[in-house]
């Protein structure tokens, strides 16, 4: 891939997005607690997850490996963040899941398009067209504005996992009834574990100061803001405006 080709791509994903971001606020995507029969064919929810995660995991490693960098700083700590997470929303994230939900196909293959097309973007970023300030090497987390940015994302991370473990245990065994998150950062949004997500991909894109990094928090928040919105809806709607109180959607007190 030329460089030339590689910058299409960063400018049709941009577009490809905002359309994204705006069909959203009208189709709720199919998933999760909007699953209906409406989307088709299900499988089982973890299945569906490892399936659909994994690809940018692989992608994002089968670029490092052929891209003989496999020692380069400073992609090699940049590679180590991409990899962290999407091996924890690959391989451990399913399988921490409980009960039998499903997740319709077409979700899970739009999932997979997305992510094998971001793997190639975060890795021709890093690897096929690094930027010039890479040539620091290590010296380049000396700055203020890069060491910010890996604070922010682990910050990011922490609050994601966080969030994902009250949802989790938001029902005990054999308990169907919907409850609304509390505790941490489900206490200033009603989407805390999608801020988290949106935050920690921003400070990955302050880190690597990549046009693809921030083309991946472009589409992160294309997705994630309008099912915040609704998710945001629908507890109101099922809870009561009382018990949601002064709750942003995802982003604390701005939306």
């Amino acid at each position: 891939m030329t460089e030339v080709i590689f910058n299409y791509l960063l400018a049709g994903m941009v577009i490809t997005g905002l359309l994204v971001f705006v069909s959203l606020y009208f189709v709720t995507a199919g998933y999760g607690q909007f699953r209906t029969r409406q989307w088709g064919w299900s499988i089982n929810n973890k299945v569906g997850w490892v399936l659909m995660e994994a690809p940018a995991f692989l992608t994002m490693l089968g670029i490092w490996i052929a891209s003989g960098c496999q020692t380069a700083a400073p992609q090699i700590l940049l590679l180590g963040l991409f990899l962290l997470h999407y091996f924890q929303r690959s391989f451990i994230f399913p399988f921490l899941m409980s009960g039998k939900s499903k997740m319709p196909v077409t979700i899970m293959l739009s999932g997979v398009t997305f992510n094998v097309i971001n793997g190639i973007m975060q890795g021709g970023g890093l690897f096929w067209f690094p930027q010039e300030a890479y040539r620091q090497g290590w010296e380049y987390f000396g700055g203020g504005v890069t060491v910010a940015g890996l604070v922010v994302f682990f910050v990011g991370m922490a609050i994601n996992l966080h969030s994902d473990h009250v949802i989790r245990n938001l029902r005990k065994p054999g308990d169907t009834r919907h409850y609304l998150p509390r505790g941490g950062m489900y206490d200033l949004v009603t989407s805390a574990n999608y801020f988290g997500e949106l935050l920690e991909w921003t400070g990955f894109a302050i880190a690597a100061g990549s046009p693809a990094a921030w083309v991946f928090v472009w589409w992160t928040a294309a997705n994630l803001v309008p099912r915040a919105h609704a998710i945001h809806k629908k507890y109101r709607s099922e809870f009561g405006n009382e018990a949601v109180g002064n709750r942003k959607r995802i982003i604390p007190f701005i939306y």
